[in-house]
């Protein structure tokens, strides 16, 4: 049985409302949300387990880099986007272009549609991360990432981003220690990290510099 899109609780409604979000941009979320539920059905976007919690699971998650994001000019590119989070969220939350990553055609196709709901400027790139064409200095603030690959894979994508001067933006579960570890084995990592706002146990990495080792 299909699941209709839920109402945010009060807290969840304080918590947007703390981190910027407009009235107006809550409703184009809700329209994008509206899309996804419509879309779940025939195409695995997210976890069909996370849906009866999405305005946390997703939105505010996604939500949480907001704070992170009032720095360097230039658009936002998002890696792996995939069922919009946290791509399509910024692009409607902070009204600057997001460029939405993704590989499988049938999510590129979702993500256009949700870029077209929700009025938010960007663009969706078909195509696999391998391939992409390093980007012109400058030509992005940031970079960000969630629910993609591990860290020591992730920055393998994200790096011509990084050189190019983007920050790195990734949120990252119970295993990113490990994660960090493994990277260290491969890359010279100058970063931050933040907890989650969402889960005790998750983080959010801000990333300034990565080279080989």
């Amino acid at each position: 049985m299909a699941l209709n899109v839920p109402r945010p609780t009060a807290e969840e409604l304080q918590t947007i409302s703390s981190l910027g979000v407009s009235r107006e941009s809550l409703e184009r979320i809700e329209a994008f949300l509206g899309l996804l539920f419509e879309w779940q059905r025939k195409t695995n976007l997210v976890s069909p387990a996370s849906l009866p919690a999405v305005w946390t699971r997703h939105v505010i998650d996604s939500l949480q880099l907001l704070p992170h994001l009032k720095g360097p000019a230039g658009a936002i590119a998002d890696l792996g986007s995939g069922g919009g989070f946290p791509g399509v969220i910024l692009a409607i939350a902070l009204r600057r272009s997001v460029d939405l990553h993704e590989s499988n055609r049938k999510k590129a196709a979702f993500l256009s549609e949700a870029l077209r709901v929700s009025r938010a400027t960007g663009s969706v790139k078909l195509g696999r991360l391998e391939d992409v064409v390093p980007p012109a200095r400058g030509q992005y603030g940031y970079v960000t990432a969630r629910a993609l690959a591990p860290l020591p894979e992730l920055l393998g994508y994200a790096a011509p981003f990084i050189a190019s001067g983007a920050t790195g933006l990734f949120l990252k579960g119970k295993d990113v220690d490990l994660e960090l570890t493994e990277s260290a084995k491969s890359w010279r990592i100058k970063m931050d990290k933040y907890k989650s706002l969402t889960d005790s146990e998750a983080v959010l990495l801000a990333i300034k510099e990565i080279s080989r080792v």
